[in-house]
């Protein structure tokens, strides 16, 4: 069996979090598995619909580096979703009701004070030609439902929930078409899943009663129902559902500077026994993915370990896949000196700065023969192979001094910073020159 995944957004706003690890779970199954990845467009809400949310979908998920092997409208299918519904019409599946919401309210609510499941009653299915006459003739349109068969319980194997069992008697039939003509998710999904082969379902838990009645779908439609993976939910770092959780884009987590590779890393597999590592590519990821390793507890997402994370990525990355977003002249050597130090690739823009150009540097007047001897020793070691430990051992000798007395002075006077990249990598850098300015200026000022 050839395996095919899909992804199916609707563009009524932009994608989250917990979209974007839908799409990567899905993208990666069937990378695994030498299979095909869709992106189906649920646009049969036209009127909440945009074209700019479509645009937005691909493009964030051309970020993480995800593009689909085919592309599917909704929009472009209702004969499709017409001519099923014509079918389990014909075969009794489906029928015509006409209970307005208040009235449907009311009945969840009788049935709630009962201390019974507020399932619909069926009541639809007692109407005689003449009452559904008569309701039209009042100006009702029905909305349809399927009919779910009580006869026999809803079974499957979920990848990740393992056997599920579902009741029928206790599920609503649910609405398949709304009363204006519009399509509900329900039906339309199952006919794209049939015409377009998906063999693999991934999706979120909270779907799992919409999985129990699109089973029995599938089989009123004369098809096999494709295998289900239900994943458990995101949750935010105080281990609740958070609501800016659930609004966190990839417009937001770019803003913060985070890569994509740590993006996927990390919602690839929080959630599951496998580590979260950072990687310079998916192919660690596609070779480890397996159903087998996701939980059931909800995965817990912590926008601090992200940018932890991203640092550590930051951290593998070649010259070759951050040149176009370094400064202008920026070489292969200065990415490689600071790069261990950045927590982002924009940081080192501020580096650049240091290597390259005006450094404020501060000098306590305790330092200023130290600087003074450093500037005099700059300009006359050998540059032209490992000038740092050079300067160093020439200082030792000469003024005594060892350890943070010695490195923090010379530290603050070339790069203003107590702190970064290690001072070997950095000093061929700067150029001979600029050290012997730098350690002079700093003297002067201590």
């Amino acid at each position: 069996m050839s395996v095919v995944t899909r992804f199916a957004p609707s563009p009524t706003g932009r994608l989250h979090v917990g979209n974007l690890r839908t799409a990567i779970h899905n993208w990666l199954f069937a990378r695994r598995h030498g299979g095909r990845f869709l992106l189906r467009i649920d646009d049969t809400d036209q009127a909440r619909s945009s074209e700019d949310c479509v645009h937005a979908i691909r493009a964030d998920l051309a970020w993480l580096g995800i593009v689909a092997d085919g592309e599917e409208r909704q929009s472009a299918r209702f004969g499709r979703y017409e001519a099923a519904l014509a079918r389990l019409h014909a075969e009794g599946r489906v029928y015509p009701a006409y209970e307005t919401a208040q009235e449907l309210d009311l009945k969840r609510k009788v049935q709630l004070g009962r201390g019974l499941p507020p399932v619909y009653d069926r009541a639809a299915l007692a109407l005689s030609d003449d009452d559904r006459a008569r309701l039209e003739g009042e100006g009702r349109r029905p909305h349809w439902r399927f009919r779910l068969d009580h006869g026999r319980p809803i079974e499957w194997t979920d990848l990740v929930r393992g056997p599920q069992h579902f009741d029928p008697a206790l599920l609503s039939d649910p609405v398949i078409r709304r009363e204006d003509g519009s399509w509900l998710y329900m039906l339309p999904s199952v006919v794209d899943d049939i015409d377009m082969a998906v063999t693999h379902v991934v999706r979120g838990e909270d779907h799992v009663a919409n999985t129990a009645v699109q089973v029995q779908m599938f089989e009123a439609l004369g098809a096999a129902a494709p295998h289900f993976a239900h994943e458990a939910l995101l949750v935010g770092a105080e281990g609740k559902l958070s609501k800016r959780l659930g609004s966190l884009g990839v417009d937001e987590i770019r803003e913060q500077g985070i890569e994509p590779a740590a993006l996927m890393a990390k919602l690839a597999r929080i959630g599951t026994s496998l580590p979260v590592e950072p990687v310079a590519s998916p192919e660690p990821l596609i070779e480890g993915f397996d159903f087998a390793t996701f939980g059931r507890a909800p995965a817990r997402f912590d926008l601090e370990e992200l940018a932890q994370l991203n640092a550590r990525v930051v951290h593998l990355l070649p010259f070759a896949a951050v040149a176009e977003r370094l400064p202008g002249g920026m070489s292969e050597a200065d990415w490689e000196a600071i790069r261990p130090n950045l927590k982002s690739v924009a940081e080192a823009a501020d580096w650049w700065a240091i290597l390259h150009g005006h450094v404020e540097n501060a000098a306590e007047a305790n330092d200023r023969a130290l600087l003074e001897a450093a500037a005099e020793e700059a300009a006359a070691i050998d540059w032209s192979e490992s000038p740092w430990p050079a300067l160093v051992a020439r200082l030792k000798a000469r003024t005594g001094r060892a350890g943070k007395a010695l490195f923090l002075p010379l530290r603050r006077a070339l790069t203003g910073r107590d702190s970064g990249p290690e001072m070997a990598a950095l000093l061929p850098l700067i150029g001979p020159d600029e050290t012997v300015a730098r350690l002079r200026s700093a003297a002067a000022q201590a």
